[in-house]
């Protein structure tokens, strides 16, 4: 039952997120200019959780917009009703809805849903990550020098010690492709697919990179944060890799190799 919750909560969310893809919508700013919520976020949300709420009521949930739904349970559900709200907003389809499910601090199972696309990320601890179905795996590439790269920036900080412009210019003075598509949880589920080698991040949240996370490490990759160690969705440093150049990127990030 957790599982069909879950699939049908992020088609639900999917199913709102194209009803408004490219049509007319209000925006508004929360942090900045540029950290957008749309009535969309806010319709996907809320078709989300009543899902969830029907099946679990008893069940913490995180989500973007409306924060914490405290509960006594083990489960803990991370929702982002759309990943990528700017792209959304300007109708570029690479944006997604992303939920997670963890139990006791583990993560269980993710889903990561982009409907413009039609594709469907899924896995499940211990039993390997889909794309619509059908099994993915990570890059085999051994070398950060031969990789193709995705991050993304944060809209604070940018010019902090060792920070996000810092590393990304090491990077491409060094010829190795930097890509920005503005949604981790679709960065994350590209590395699953072995269409990136390694996505990193500096700020991160829980709903960002709890899916995604669960995918990659079910696709045969790893993530850490930035000193290699265990991930978490409360950590806000996230590098996930196809494991071969993980090592290596730390030190690329530390600005040590």
């Amino acid at each position: 039952m957790l599982k069909s919750t879950l699939l049908k909560a992020a088609q639900a969310g999917g199913g709102v997120l194209k009803s408004y893809f490219q049509g007319e919508f209000k925006i508004s700013s929360k942090s900045s200019i540029n950290d957008l919520v749309t009535e969309a976020d806010l319709a996907s949300e809320k078709a989300i959780i009543a899902l969830i709420k029907e099946a679990f009521p008893d069940h913490f949930i995180l989500s973007e917009e409306v924060g914490e739904i405290r509960m006594d349970s083990e489960y803990k559900w991370f929702i982002d009703p759309i990943d990528g709200t700017v792209n959304f907003a300007n109708g570029i389809p690479i944006c997604c809805v992303s939920i997670g499910v963890e139990k006791a601090g583990k993560m269980l199972m993710g889903a990561v849903y982009n409907p413009v696309l039609n594709e469907f990320f899924f896995a499940e601890k211990g039993a390997g990550a889909t794309l619509n179905e059908k099994q993915i795996h990570v890059s085999s590439k051994a070398e950060v020098s031969n990789a193709c790269l995705v991050t993304g920036f944060p809209y604070s900080y940018l010019d902090s010690p060792n920070g996000p412009l810092v590393v990304f210019e090491r990077l491409i003075r060094k010829g190795i492709p930097v890509r920005r598509l503005g949604s981790a949880a679709i960065d994350l589920c590209w590395v699953a697919s072995g269409r990136f080698d390694g996505f990193y991040e500096h700020n991160l949240q829980a709903w960002d990179s709890a899916a995604g996370s669960l995918i990659v490490e079910e696709a045969g990759g790893r993530v850490s944060d930035f000193e290699g160690d265990e991930y978490s969705p409360n950590k806000r440093q996230v590098l996930a890799t196809n494991g071969k150049i993980h090592d290596e990127m730390i030190r690329w990030i530390k600005g040590t190799n």
